[in-house]
């Protein structure tokens, strides 16, 4: 079968839902209610394969020149496929089409990021991520998220 990426649509919140509480339930994403999926549908990229949605990330916009990738995760047996670089590219290129030069993360999975061409940084450089998230997460004082930083400036486009 084929797997498509896509925008999400409202029909997608309880897969998404499911999907998400998942990684939430491991401690390695952010569980999100259904209501704030609903509310932030637009910002969601999923990936499908006949039908079932297999994948997901969506964009939150931290400032002028920043995003960042959340949410980005995949159902059991679709890991080291290529899923997650396929919904990672249609983030960039969603934020290219809003033309903002940086797109950053937090993650555990620091060596997928180096793969898809993001750098290593302190996460100290994100004053936006730091007020508007970190200030309400329980591991603020003991965060051991890596954040990771790709410029999109046309020099660098692919």
């Amino acid at each position: 079968m084929t797997i498509t990426c896509r925008k999400a649509l409202p029909a997608d919140v309880e897969a998404l839902h499911e999907l998400i509480q998942g990684y939430a339930a491991k401690g390695i994403m952010l569980p999100r209610s259904r209501e704030a999926l609903l509310r932030h549908i637009d910002s969601f990229f999923v990936a499908e394969e006949g039908g079932k949605l297999i994948g997901c990330g969506s964009l939150f916009r931290l400032g002028a020149d920043l995003v960042e990738i959340r949410s980005l995760g995949m159902a059991e047996g679709y890991k080291g496929k290529g899923l997650g670089t396929m919904i990672v590219n249609a983030l960039i290129e969603e934020a290219r089409a809003m033309k903002i030069p940086k797109i950053m993360a937090l993650t555990y999975a620091v060596d997928f990021f180096l793969k898809n061409d993001f750098k290593v940084v302190d996460k100290e450089i994100f004053p936006e991520k730091v007020w508007t998230d970190c200030v309400h997460c329980s591991k603020q004082q003991c965060c051991d998220e890596i954040a990771v930083v790709r410029m999109l400036d046309e020099s660098n486009a692919s």
